[in-house]
């Protein structure tokens, strides 16, 4: 009776965790709340038109500000930021550290001398210089020198949607990107690099579009070769672990019949090292040698379930784009996040700073309202990635758990998603929510690391560094925990806690095959990336051999070869989620039928003759009917 409580795929669907969901929702309006705090405050009309050093706010009539003698003016005609020295960059605090007055129109040519600047006033009617300055007074005034701009001034184009009068050519940035870029120490070997990119910004395309397509078809002839493959890699790996540990005793004995010839103290260093390298060595090829004897028969089952796998994927096309759904919706919350981020940065009241211009600060508990924000990028950003799980996990669930492969749902992806968001968002919400509880911590631990380094001793350093380590261990563990937690959830309709008790169960009870699959299934996959990583950029060093005379294709071969191995890691992380909801599905399958009449088993072809296989080895072994049932009932 507990048994079918607990495990009835497909059957029952029950809304779960909705405290959790309820939560999130009152979260989400607290985040729209501290959006609609900075827009009704002005940090909006700040953010996007643009306001001087007075906190006059470009394009409109302003309120004075006490204390401020050019605030309050009436800038309706004056919609653009124009910066007197807009090349002088504040490296510490990242920002433009200049005089900022609105202008009605940028200098679209460079201005070389005062006269110039006052030209460009008299005839375009934008003043450039300070407002208590008239345009007849550019070149006779004496302030003239400290509030008008910086000659030459550069030619600048307003930038779009902002309003603010940015220089053409970038080269006055040079030093801050040396800053962020610490291997260029010349601004023309940043010239040269970035010229590199844009003019190879069509082979980069076409790479990176090549990077898509090789990733695709490594998804669907993996499943043949998986066999091949694994075995390959055992192969290897065996032969490497040896190779290894011979070298390291053959140069042990050469420098020991050699070292009554070398009486100095690095000579017996050097041969003490070897002889611990050769001694971990050897106990490391033992045990990796025990635990592949061991794990041998399990190898099959990865084997199986990659091929079982290919025909999810065949079976189920849209899985390969759930990716881009995944990346489309956090680009837009991430905007989302940095243009409210923003408005907090002009937010607050008018306050005057040291040297007489305008910052703008809020006072109060409302200055703790980023920690807010910080925290909703986290979770909200783990429950988008949640929702990727979630829904993987019910279609993959779906296509178990049907017998008859023709009465699949005409899409179970969006299936999948319609349980998803009908009944399964508080799981998804409160799995989200015990990751961010982990992450938090440990951003704070390396931001502590980061602002005390050079400053702590040794041993705070260290202990820093453990729990930094021990936080992203469980991070992890959790992570790959809530995974299957959902996919308990996607069969049974149960809410979280209850699911990931369930799937530890039955993850402890099959530890070896888990091992196994998570070793070898996840080096097969790290291998296809690197794959195509080597594919593209042998690809790459071909096409941009062509233009080795006139441009460097250093950057624009390093771009491609980090955006292919993004798109590999992408898809090949879907095609690994795949796998471990077909493990933990195989494993409810085996342990609670048995091939009888009315116990049929869910499974694959695959793995049915994987199950045989089993019962085979186990009889021809003579470990009798008991050991059997345990081999295919391994809870």
């Amino acid at each position: 009776k507990s048994s079918k409580r607990e495990w009835k795929p497909l059957e029952d669907h029950s809304c779960t965790d909705v405290p959790w969901l309820l939560l999130f929702i009152l979260f989400c309006i607290g985040m729209g709340f501290i959006c609609g705090f900075s827009i009704a405050t002005g940090a909006a009309a700040r953010l996007l038109s643009g306001y001087d050093s007075y906190g006059n706010i470009c394009g409109q009539k302003n309120v004075k500000v006490e204390g401020i003698v050019n605030s309050g003016l009436d800038l309706t005609h004056k919609k653009y930021v124009f910066f007197l020295d807009p090349c002088n960059i504040d490296l510490v605090h990242q920002k433009i550290k200049s005089i900022a007055l609105c202008v009605s129109a940028c200098p679209r040519t460079e201005l070389k001398t005062l006269a110039d600047v006052q030209k460009f006033a008299e005839t375009n009617g934008s003043t450039l210089c300070s407002y208590e300055l008239q345009p007849s007074e550019y070149t006779t005034d004496p302030r003239a020198a400290k509030l008008c701009p910086k000659y030459p001034v550069p030619e600048s184009a307003p930038i779009p949607f902002f309003h603010r009068c940015a220089p053409v050519n970038i080269s006055c940035y040079a030093k801050f990107a040396e800053a962020l870029i610490t291997f260029v120490s010349d601004s023309s070997v940043l010239h040269r690099l970035i010229s590199g990119v844009m003019t190879s910004k069509e082979i980069i395309m076409g790479l990176c579009l090549l990077s898509l397509v090789l990733s695709m078809i490594l998804m669907v002839i993996i499943r043949y070769i998986s066999r091949v493959l694994v075995w390959i890699l055992t192969i290897l790996v065996i032969l490497g672990s040896l190779g290894g540990t011979g070298v390291l005793w053959w140069l042990y004995a050469k420098q020991r019949l050699s070292a009554s010839a070398l009486e100095t103290q690095i000579a017996k260093d050097n041969l003490q090292a070897l002889l611990i390298y050769a001694i971990a060595a050897t106990v490391f090829t033992v045990i990796l040698l025990l635990i592949m004897l061991i794990m041998r028969k399990r190898v099959a089952l990865t084997i199986a379930l990659f091929h079982v796998a290919g025909k999810v994927f065949i079976h189920l096309p849209l899985l390969v784009f759930q990716p881009f759904w995944t990346f489309f919706v956090l680009i837009l919350f991430w905007t989302y996040w940095i243009a409210v981020l923003l408005f907090l940065g002009t937010t607050g009241s008018p306050v005057p700073n040291e040297e007489g211009f305008v910052e703008f600060q809020m006072a109060g508990p409302l200055k703790y309202m980023w920690w807010y924000h910080v925290v909703g990028l986290i979770w909200i950003s783990e429950f988008i990635l949640a929702c990727q799980q979630m829904t993987v996990a019910g279609a993959v669930v779906t296509y178990y758990f049907t017998r008859e492969k023709r009465n699949l749902p005409f899409t179970p992806i969006l299936a999948s998603v319609n349980r998803l968001v009908c009944y399964h968002l508080g799981t998804v919400a409160k799995g989200s929510f015990i990751i961010t509880l982990v992450k938090i911590p440990r951003m704070i631990l390396m931001y502590i690391h980061t602002q005390l380094k050079g400053k702590e001793n040794a041993c705070a350093r260290c202990m820093l560094k453990a729990c930094i380590c021990c936080l992203w261990c469980l991070e992890k563990c959790l992570t790959y925990l809530n995974q299957n937690a959902y996919t308990a959830t996607a069969i049974n309709s149960t809410n979280f806690c209850t699911s990931a008790k369930d799937a530890f169960v039955i993850l402890v009870e099959n530890a070896l095959r888990v091992a196994a699959i998570n070793t070898v299934g996840d080096f097969m996959l790290f291998l296809g990336k690197v794959l195509i990583v080597c594919s593209t950029g042998l690809a790459g060093i071909m096409l941009l051999n062509y233009q080795r005379d006139y441009t460097i294709w250093v950057l624009p071969l390093i771009i491609v070869c980090l955006f292919a191995f993004l798109v590999a890691h992408c898809f090949l992380s879907i095609y690994e989620m795949v796998v471990d909801v077909l493990f933990l599905c195989f494993a409810i399958d085996t342990k609670y039928n048995d091939g009888s009449p009315g116990r049929e088993f869910y499974m694959d072809k695959v793995l049915m003759e994987f199950v045989e296989n089993s019962r085979k080895s186990m009889k021809e072994a003579g470990r009798g009917g008991g050991a059997e049932g345990r081999e295919l009932k391994p809870m």
